[in-house]
């Protein structure tokens, strides 16, 4: 089957249906998403949207984005977002969405680690990002295919002509005037993370297959606070504002010891929370708990209620009793290369946003809450620079893909390379332990494997490649040599 479109947009998150709200019905526009369109990692945000307070606010906004980056950050992107963040603001509560508000009406805000100020709005409670979500998608004027499944892009010459996508009827070839990849970043490389099970970094493996680039793949993000012992493949996170309001963390002996690590404790970044319990859980072999008694119960489960009904489903009293936490991985700062518009560097008319983009916004590590205003300001940028194009792709023609997309034995090795992910290129990092797990990987490349196997192996190794090749720590990429 072969059909024509004007926008294809791949991914049903926070970027790609911003990016669909700001184009308009007279265009033929399709988004596509793996599975059903929640299972995103917009949909399980749940810290809220950074915004700047106000203009004067904005200079410190990018002063905290680009600190918490260890000014690895791209200046101009980051003045963009905050510059921005007053106008998405207001067009989502023109819109329509219910943020938090306190009881005289204001918008609520609250504060989390990395921020020198509360500046972050949230709806819900603990629930911004499935707020949001069903609030886009229920705007939503655009078709959109579920179980959708893309496995390559049609690019010639440098021109991206359309995609080559699986579906339950089987293979469908789309051709488009434009593409726009908004589909997340690579969870699903590690044992232990915090996102959804669609999120495996086909796209990124594809962008390598075509010799496109991908940047500081190295810096991956691993949120400290994670109830790992939960069953699921997605660990439940335990939001930075739960830290942010009174949230504790201890040791066994009820010790908190991440002020020996940085004086700002709890409240410093992520990069550095996480380093400090794997370092000083390893060297005193001790367990890590998050202390939650500054909490009245009531108090918890209105503040946090998809929180506390996740623990609770765990058999854990909220919030009287500890809650054993670990780093999980969580973000991917790089990504495919872009400029400020969104635009693929090296290809006309394909687009990047969101998580799986690079584009300078969070440099080495990013500041708590950017990444919803990220997907909502490059999201809408996208949408405007494809407005103010007058491109249109002429007619080609290309072979449907006949690869094989999973074989025998794909599963076993897709749970080893899980493994080799993290424990080799984790929060820890070391030349052996990264030289070790690009052995692994190349082996794994030369066997007989599927498509969608071979498509995050690529990435896998870009990233220990990247790594290997910064020698030096910096922001969320930590050399114990």
């Amino acid at each position: 089957m072969v059909l024509h479109y004007d926008v294809v947009i791949i991914g049903a998150g926070v970027a790609g249906l911003y990016c669909a709200k700001h184009l308009p019905k007279n265009l033929k526009v399709l988004i596509l998403c793996k599975s059903e369109p929640w299972e995103c990692n917009t949909f399980y945000a749940q810290g809220g949207i950074s915004i700047a307070r106000d203009t004067s606010d904005i200079a410190s906004h990018m002063r905290d984005t680009i600190l918490a980056g260890s000014e690895l950050n791209d200046t101009q992107s980051v003045q963009k977002l905050s510059e921005e963040s007053l106008e998405i603001l207001q067009e989502l509560m023109d819109s329509g969405l219910a943020l938090d508000r306190e009881a005289n009406g204001a918008l609520a805000y609250t504060q989390e680690g990395g921020h020198s100020l509360p500046r972050i709005v949230h709806a819900g409670g603990d629930g911004t990002g499935r707020v949001l979500h069903t609030f886009l998608i229920h705007s939503l004027q655009h078709t959109l295919w579920k179980s959708a499944c893309v496995v390559d892009l049609l690019l010639e010459d440098d021109v991206c002509y359309g995609i080559n996508v699986e579906t339950k009827k089987g293979m469908v070839q789309i051709y488009s005037n434009h593409i726009v990849i908004a589909s997340g970043g690579v969870g699903g490389l590690f044992k232990y993370h915090t996102n959804a099970y669609t999120i495996s970094s086909d796209l990124q493996g594809i962008i390598l297959e075509h010799n496109l680039e991908l940047a500081n793949m190295e810096m991956l993000q691993f949120h400290p606070t994670v109830y790992v012992e939960a069953k699921s493949a997605r660990k439940l996170l335990i939001s930075e504002a739960v830290r942010g309001e009174g949230g504790k963390v201890i040791d066994s002996q009820g010790k908190r010891f991440l002020f020996k690590y940085d004086k700002r404790g709890e409240l410093a970044p992520r990069d550095i929370v996480a380093r400090a319990i794997v370092d000083y859980c390893t060297k005193n072999k001790q367990k890590a708990f998050l202390d939650l008694s500054a909490f009245k119960g009531e108090d918890f489960k209105k503040r946090f209620p998809n929180i506390y009904r996740e623990l609770n489903a765990c058999r854990l009293d909220i919030p009287r009793e500890l809650v054993p936490i670990s780093p999980a991985f969580h973000y991917c700062m790089g990504g495919i290369l872009t400029d400020m518009s969104a635009r693929v560097k090296g290809v006309k008319n394909l687009y990047a946003i969101g998580e799986c983009a690079y584009n300078g916004v969070h440099g080495a590590n990013r500041l708590a809450s950017n990444s919803l205003l990220e997907g909502l300001v490059f999201g809408k940028s996208a949408a405007l620079e494809i407005l103010n194009s007058t491109r249109a792709n002429p007619t080609r023609h290309f072979p449907l893909l006949d690869q094989a997309l999973e074989k025998e034995g794909d599963m076993r090795l897709r749970d080893l390379l899980r493994e080799i992910m993290w424990q080799k290129v984790g929060v820890i990092r070391s030349k052996d332990s990264l030289n070790s797990a690009l052995g692994g990987i190349e082996v794994m490349l030369e066997s007989n494997i599927g498509r969608m196997l071979k498509l995050r192996l690529l990435v896998a190794r870009n990233i220990v490649q990247s790594a290997l090749k910064r020698q030096k720590s910096k922001g969320a990429h930590y050399r114990v040599d």
